[in-house]
């Protein structure tokens, strides 16, 4: 029966569909392979719409809409309970001609039907089989459906020899490899000898050499292809008969690639962009100096700015100055575009804010790298996933770090920032960890705990301002830390927020005395906190009163 005669679509190819169950299926995206870099939710453009090469599924299944091109049902291996009977009630898609059949829908014959073990509901089918098709899917393990042995080919001359198994025949080759090592000569002895030996052994060294060429009776001329094979001091031996597949001594390995650069260059602007004039288009400079439109354009804020770097490419290059750019806002945005990127390097701000923003890992770290007088980073609401880039970039100049509201972070994870980078020596400046220059943190909405707090205290010793609010670990334990005698926030400490701890009560009010500068306490929200006891606190405060103007707030005029 041909294929046309089968019904339409007999050749399409149906597209499979996860099965839902494999390592891979039942995993999360990896957040790192080119896939998952083009995502949106990881600050790609989307446009490959691939999945992350991790998840790619490893057995396959037919879609629920797939039927049987023969009777037009579905499968019904699940109406049986046999084995055999589940086969020929089963679809099954072949590799070469794409059908789906049940196989008790064929008339096998004598033909066999091969069955891929690695992909579910595939074969080859008995007509392809028969007709002597190749099949499409290499390197899968296959099973015939007839079981039976084939017999031994008998000879005219004796009986029939068994076939030996590819293992020994392996090891073999292995046995003639040694032996043909041990009687290979010397390289220079060798090489003079190969001229005059020529003449005696040309049948055979041109078989061996250009079997090509042999078939069509012409040998090889001299320094063509046999010479390309065997350049550069090398000399080819065939194991057991002397011909060139073997090349001896064998070469160095190959230099490693260099590393693949940046695609996306960014060339920062000058100091001082030229002209320092504005030309006009009479051919005269304008009056006043570059210096004077600086202080005009400091006026402006970043919309005004844009505008003006329309006028002109004169404003352009000027609207580029970073004094010009003190602070950047990129914040709730899906992505991060190129551009977008280049434009934040060019304009150098001392502040960064990309809250609740799609930014990956990759982009961030490209950031840093290149921000160095970066002094306030706002990362509020992004994923760990790309805060963690702040673990191997360089911030020698920041003094604000916002991780508010940050999900899935582990206690575990934040030790990571906190601690000293692992190559870093004990008596070098920055063995005191990444956020040694840090004034003010935010860490509020994270999941906190006392031995990351004890790291805080220790590799983090300038903060004056520290936000906790809504740490739902943070208790009367934690107080006692920030307020003992050997933690160095006890001298420093300025703002101090613990809004929202429920486990604080009336019993750490008196440790906060410790605190000689604490100008700003937050108690907001604090359900085991009694206002009665704050207003005690408040009045008898370190070492003068503090001022309420809301429940649970302390104030103290500086």
């Amino acid at each position: 029966m041909s294929s046309s005669s089968r019904g339409p679509g007999a050749g399409a190819r149906r597209r499979r569909t996860r099965c839902r169950r494999c390592r891979a299926c039942v995993r999360t995206e990896c957040g790192d392979c080119h896939f998952c870099r083009d995502m949106k939710k990881f600050g790609g453009p989307g446009r490959m719409k691939q999945s992350c090469l991790l998840r790619q599924c490893t057995a396959p299944v037919l879609p629920h809409t797939a039927v049987c091109l023969l009777c037009g049902e579905a499968g019904k291996e699940d109406t049986v309970e046999g084995e055999d009977e589940k086969f020929s009630l089963s679809l099954m898609e072949c590799t070469i001609c794409n059908e789906i059949v049940h196989p008790g829908c064929l008339k096998m014959g004598k033909a066999e039907g091969v069955i891929n073990s690695e992909i579910p509901n595939c074969w080859e089918c008995p007509r392809c089989t028969q007709e002597g098709r190749t099949s499409k899917v290499k390197g899968g393990r296959e099973r015939h459906l007839k079981k039976k042995p084939k017999p031994p080919i008998a000879s005219a001359e004796g009986p029939a020899v068994p076939s030996p198994s590819p293992q020994r025949e392996k090891l073999e080759r292995f046995k003639r490899m040694c032996q043909l090592l041990e009687r290979v000569p010397d390289t220079s002895s060798s090489s003079s000898d190969s001229d005059s030996d020529s003449d005696s052994s040309g049948t055979s060294l041109s078989e061996d050499e250009a079997p090509g060429e042999a078939r069509n009776g012409r040998r090889p001329a001299r320094g063509s292809s046999g010479e390309k094979e065997n350049r550069g001091g090398r000399r080819a031996i065939r194991p057991g008969t002397g011909g060139p597949l073997l090349s001896w001594p064998l070469g160095p390995a190959p230099p490693p690639r260099p590393p693949q650069l940046e695609r996306h260059v960014v060339r920062p602007p000058p100091r001082s962009p030229e002209p320092d004039t504005l030309p006009l288009a009479a051919g005269s400079d304008h009056p006043l100096p570059r210096a004077a439109w600086l202080r005009v354009f400091q006026h402006l804020g970043p919309r005004e700015l844009c505008v003006c770097m329309r006028v002109c490419r004169t404003w352009s290059r000027w609207c580029y100055d970073k004094r010009l750019w003190p602070r950047m806002d990129l914040s709730r945005r899906k992505s991060l575009t190129p551009p977008m990127l280049s434009g934040v390097v060019r304009r150098q701000p001392r502040a960064l804010d990309l809250s609740w923003t799609g930014v990956s890992k990759k982009q961030l770290m490209w950031l840093l790298n290149r921000l160095q007088g970066l002094q306030e980073l706002v990362l509020s609401g992004c994923s760990w996933l790309s805060v963690s880039a702040l673990g191997s970039a360089p911030l020698p100049a920041l003094r604000l770090l916002d991780l508010r509201w940050i999900e899935d972070v582990k206690d575990s994870q934040l030790r990571e920032l906190l601690l000293p980078p692992p190559d870093t020596k004990p008596g070098q400046t920055e063995s005191r960890g990444r956020l040694q220059g840090v004034a003010e943190l935010r860490l509020a909405g994270l999941e906190l705990t006392d031995a990351s707090l004890r790291l805080l205290l220790r590799h983090a010793p300038q903060l004056s301002a520290l936000d906790l609010s809504h740490c739902a670990h943070v208790g009367d334990p934690s107080v006692h830390l920030l307020t003992a005698p050997t933690s160095p926030l006890r001298e420093t400490l300025v703002h101090l927020n613990l809004a929202g701890c429920h486990r604080l009560t009336d019993h750490c009010l008196p440790l906060f005395r410790r605190c000689p500068r604490l100008r700003r306490l937050d108690l907001r929200s604090c359900r085991q906190l009694s206002p009665e006891a704050c207003a005690r606190l408040a009045a008898a405060g370190p070492p003068g009163p503090f001022r309420c103007p809301e429940e649970k707030l302390l104030l103290k005029d500086s």
